[in-house]
């Protein structure tokens, strides 16, 4: 075949490859067939790279098996379809069988295994390609592939080594090595390393600055974060969701909310991720209107069919609705959703658990497990406290027995701490403390002693409480709550002077306790206040008032039984 016409059918290829037009491309290749043109290497090569852009595997394979002569690039092309859609023991089997194995071979390899979370094996892999060479062997496509790999595992100092030898034998680094690098040791915890790497960079793309303000963000160095943002000469979606998501996972709700709004004003289109951070700002603020809002936007920006079928973002308006306390719009929601994985079971049976329906949290579970989805430690702890809210104890103590026995999720410190507050509920204080005893570095568990002690001071068992307090005052020596409570506990059980001992401890250690505050929205604004600091205390009083006389038309009168020591120095 002349010059010219290997170029034509090459050219027709490259376009079917862009359009991943399997059909065309079959008619091509039986044109190829027919004229006798398969056998033309370069031709054939690349219709093997065609039918692997198109997933068809079998199809790549069988031409590359039909080839009399294959050349490196054929074994490259074949080993690197199979890396890239995961396939790799074919993939291992190519490369094995390969006559000399190139550098693209190995970053072949080395790329499809990191692409896929075998990070360890691309490790392996890496290794094993400087062992062949006897020197250091890389390009600069190893190296992307390995700081990858780096960022993955969180492994600081391997990341140093390979970026220290890619510098010393002299590799080209480019603006995607720059990039890697950024977000590698972003990912390891060393942003001012991220921030020197962008600084020297001879010219920045928005992935450049994307990944500087992600890596702050990561570090909770929001300011950083914000500041860097404001200075990027252009910004995507990619960018605002970053800056958005770290204000989401920091914590920082409102401000989550106002840099959407922005982003809104600015007329950015909004990806899923986008949607995912800010109903998570709107979960954790447990602001349902808001939250509803955003589902109504992102049902009429896509199809429903499409909402639902899109499980990461269903989870995320599930959470929220789940931790705005609309379990009715939840399980609708949930028995709307196409292929339920894991994360949708376990946030509505924690859902129902949070709100006080701990007979429905254990129905679902029970549902999961006919299903055949395997549950998780997340599961077990959100039925455990269903169990806990509801007061039932058999189907708690059942239900921890058969987390290792059954599905063989070992029982975790959060576990035994539910199960101490289930049994510290019913006046089961001895078996509570036995439970503690008994488990492993249960002894050294803030979260089963508090259990207890908020249990003795419930059911008035003063030697246990005393028991519990020592235990919390040597683990937060620092918690003021712990000291009120035992001093309550005494107040109740008419100990005065050992209330008022325990009460003076708290001026000696000169500890103190942040106020409290209560909040209210109204039309999308949130209310905080503590006592006496409202703007409008008349109106609440005036409230109150007509609530009291509407309580005591029914014959309502206040329950006293509790007596507790009024505030002393602020600590209340």
């Amino acid at each position: 075949m002349d010059m010219h016409g290997q170029q034509y059918y090459a050219s027709i290829i490259a376009k079917y490859i862009k359009t991943k037009d399997l059909k065309l491309g079959r008619l091509i290749h039986a044109c190829l067939i027919k004229t006798g043109l398969t056998i033309d290497i370069f031709l054939a090569n690349r219709l093997i790279d065609f039918y692997s852009k198109c997933n068809s595997i079998k199809c790549a394979q069988k031409l590359f098996d039909e080839l009399p002569v294959k050349n490196a690039h054929s074994w490259n092309t074949i080993i690197s379809a199979c890396s890239r859609l995961g396939h790799f023991d074919t993939a291992r089997q190519m490369f094995d069988e390969m006559p000399v194995p190139n550098i693209v071979s190995y970053n072949s390899l080395i790329s499809g295994l990191n692409r896929f979370g075998y990070y360890n094996e691309s490790l392996r892999v890496l290794r094993k390609m400087q062992k062949e060479y006897d020197y250091v062997f890389m390009d600069e496509f190893t190296l992307v592939s390995v700081v990858g790999t780096c960022a993955c595992l969180g492994a600081l100092e391997l990341l140093r080594q390979v970026h220290g030898v890619g510098l010393v034998i002299g590799l080209r680094f480019n603006i995607v090595v720059y990039n890697a690098l950024i977000d590698a040791y972003g990912k390891c915890g060393k942003i001012d390393s991220s921030y020197l790497i962008f600084c020297e960079m001879p010219e920045k793309d928005v992935v450049s600055w994307t990944s500087m303000v992600v890596a702050y963000a990561q570090a909770s160095r929001l300011v950083e974060a914000c500041w860097l943002f404001n200075q990027m000469p252009v910004k995507n979606t990619v960018t605002w969701t970053a800056l958005i998501a770290g204000y989401a996972q920091n914590g920082q709700g409102y401000e989550t909310l106002d840099i959407f709004e922005q982003m809104l004003e600015e007329g950015i289109p909004l990806s899923d991720f986008t949607y995912v951070s800010v109903l998570s700002a709107c979960a954790d603020l447990a602001l349902f209107h808001r939250g509803k809002q955003l589902h109504g936007r992102i049902v009429r920006n896509s199809s429903m069919s499409g909402t639902y079928n899109n499980v990461v973002l269903s989870n995320a308006l599930l959470d929220m609705y789940c931790k705005c306390g609309d379990m009715k719009s939840a399980i609708t929601l949930f028995e709307r959703i196409h292929g339920k994985d894991l994360i949708t079971w376990n946030s509505v049976i924690t859902g129902y658990a949070q709100n006080g329906h701990g007979d429905k949290s254990l129905s679902l579970f029970n549902k999961m497990i006919k299903t055949n989805v395997k549950p998780n430690h997340v599961t077990f702890l959100g039925v455990l406290s269903g169990c806990s809210h509801t007061g039932l104890v058999c189907e708690g103590l059942r239900i921890l027995e058969m987390m290792e026995k059954d599905f063989g999720v070992v029982p975790r410190l959060d576990h035994y701490s539910v199960l101490t507050d289930l049994l510290g509920r019913k006046n089961r204080l001895k078996e509570a403390l036995h439970l503690i005893v008994e488990a492993s570095s249960g002894s050294d568990h803030v979260g089963m002693w508090g259990a207890l002690l908020g249990a003795c001071r419930v059911h008035g068992n003063l030697d246990l409480a005393r028991t519990a307090a020592e235990a919390l005052f040597k683990l937060e020596p620092e918690n003021t709550g712990r000291y009120v409570m035992l001093s309550n506990v005494y107040a109740a059980a008419g100990r005065w002077d050992d209330a008022s001992q325990v009460r003076s401890l708290i001026d000696e250690r000169g500890l103190g306790k942040e106020a409290a505050y209560s909040w209210i929205d109204v039309k999308n604004t949130r209310h905080e206040f503590v006592a006496t600091s409202h703007c409008k205390p008349e109106q609440i009083y005036e409230s109150l008032d007509k609530l009291l006389d509407h309580m005591r038309d029914p014959g309502y009168l206040a329950h006293n039984e509790d007596t507790f020591i009024p505030e002393v120095d602020g600590v209340s």
